[in-house]
């Protein structure tokens, strides 16, 4: 039996790949770029996001991983509600200067807003691989 919690997006293995949403992000108003936030001791790839200027100045100012929340058109600063911050090391651009690499360090275990079957923040945003048709954990 699934969860009160369950969300087919979130906890399924149903391919649901949202291709709409480049689009929401031209929509949001805001001028952004991807940002990558990677495990700077493990390499371990945690979030894909996007900052605006303002997200970028606070990442870099505060060194707490700072992006600008498409969903909610607003400042995200990762972990102020949920207390699974992401402490900057270094902060990367790419050759074309339109993406961010965000190396950094968890304070806690968790990266994710997805829970696991504990109930704990998942570390990594990318914890299913696609398999044939489908999603498999691991």
């Amino acid at each position: 039996m699934l969860s009160p919690k369950y969300n087919a997006l979130e906890d399924g293995q149903d391919l649901l790949l949202d291709f709409s949403k480049l689009q929401q992000v031209a929509e949001c108003g805001q001028l952004l770029v991807p940002v990558v936030a990677q495990d700077a001791v493990t390499g371990e790839v945690l979030i894909v996001a996007y900052a605006n200027r303002q997200a970028l100045v606070h990442s870099l100012t505060e060194k707490i991983a700072t992006f600008w929340s498409t969903s909610r058109n607003e400042l995200w600063i990762k972990g102020a509600t949920s207390g699974d911050y992401l402490d900057i090391v270094d902060v990367w651009v790419n050759c074309e200067q339109n993406a961010l690499l965000y190396r950094v360090k968890p304070r806690r275990k968790g990266a994710c807003h997805t829970l696991d079957d504990l109930g704990e923040a998942r570390p990594s945003c990318f914890y299913r691989r696609i398999e044939g048709s489908g999603l498999v954990f691991g």
